[in-house]
């Protein structure tokens, strides 16, 4: 039997996501359906989904998803959270047996609001205060590793095939605006919970097909900004760099896009003066945050959904459209499969990120 790191598929793993643009809310069932058509792009070491309007009754609160590998790890990362946030619920996630997923975690969630007091006295604002605390749990706590941390979504994975995942979370019972799914092919890391796809930190969470040559480079780059990359993937970085450029630097994404998959220098000299000067400003500046090797990559956010591809396009993004709901998947049949005659169908090129923003009236 052939085990993890002995064969080699170029073009493994598979991302999904569906947005509505209003704000209006559907079953999981719908993703679940279209990642689970991509079934054989995965090898069951690792499935998950990124579910954003989940929580209406808790929409204030920082949502805390957490595995939690012994008592011992989960009295102490208990312990730090009510010593620094503002618990309302503390509960575990509901599951489901499912035969092929095993050997599951504590796993937990925690609505909360951080300690105003802590807060004022670090000098900091209530996003960069989540953060700091989430990426200290993660580096500090063995045992216990926060898995989703913003507010009204959710992330939910596990080792096993997405569509194991989608019925073990018991997806179709949640209604969200917007969802992400990965399914898992590790080529060069291992298979555990914490590893599989989304990678999540506030309302970012990313779903991604494919490898991060420039790894090393990135995760140097961003860890001079207190972030700390020790989760076993290469994707985390993305996740952090997505955070930081437009977080920490207020960048719109479609800018942070432009800046994780510059064009190659040739191409930059050949375009119009304000185009070169554009991209030359940000690869001279943000360099180290150039993302190189063979990536597709859809960001899940607040503020909509955001689909990029690399230069070569070396791996495979489709997006569709129809009324008000937006579509990408690894492959156009895992769009018809949910959404059998989209208006616009195209595949996304790696030279123009595709931004489907959402719109949500003020009372939502």
């Amino acid at each position: 039997m052939l085990k993890e790191g002995q064969v080699r598929i170029p073009s493994g793993c598979a991302i999904a996501a569906v947005i509505d643009t209003t704000g209006e809310r559907f079953s999981g069932e719908t993703i679940i359906r279209s990642i689970a058509l991509m079934h054989d792009r995965s090898n069951g070491l690792g499935g998950g989904f990124a579910a954003y309007g989940i929580y209406p009754e808790h929409a204030d609160s920082y949502a805390f998803h957490v595995f939690f590998d012994s008592e011992e790890a989960r009295q102490q990362c208990e312990a730090f959270l009510f010593d620094h946030f503002n618990v309302d619920v503390s509960e575990p996630i509901p599951t489901k047996k499912v035969p092929s997923i095993t050997d599951a975690p504590d796993i937990r969630r925690y609505f909360a609001k951080p300690n105003k007091v802590r807060m004022r006295e670090a000098g900091l604002d209530e996003a960069e205060y989540t953060a700091r605390c989430v990426i200290r749990i993660n580096a500090e706590f063995e045992g216990a590793f926060v898995f989703s941390s913003g507010k009204n979504m959710g992330a939910f994975k596990a080792v096993g095939y997405p569509e194991d995942v989608g019925e073990f979370y018991m997806l179709d019972r949640y209604k969200a605006y917007l969802w992400t799914a990965h399914g898992r092919f590790p080529t060069n890391t291992p298979g555990w919970w914490g590893g599989a796809h989304p990678f999540t930190l506030l309302d970012w969470s990313i779903v991604h097909n494919g490898e991060i040559s420039s790894y090393d480079a990135n995760r140097r780059y961003i860890e001079q900004f207190g972030y700390k990359c020790n989760l076993q993937t290469d994707t985390e970085v993305i996740t952090y760099l997505f955070d930081h450029l437009c977080r920490h630097h207020g960048l719109d994404l479609d800018v942070a896009a432009d800046i994780l998959a510059a064009p190659e220098w040739d191409e930059i000299d050949e375009m119009s003066p304000d185009q070169r000067a554009y991209f030359t400003a940000l690869r001279t500046v943000y360099g180290s945050a150039l993302v190189n090797g063979p990536f597709s990559v859809i960001l899940g956010s607040n503020r909509g959904l955001l689909a990029i591809n690399d230069r070569l396009k070396l791996r495979s993004l489709t997006a569709a459209t129809k009324g008000n709901r937006a579509y990408f998947a690894s492959e156009e049949s895992a769009i018809r499969v949910v959404c059998p005659d989209p208006e616009r169908v195209w595949a996304v090129s790696g030279s123009d990120p595709v931004f489907i923003p959402l719109h949500l009236s003020k009372e939502d």
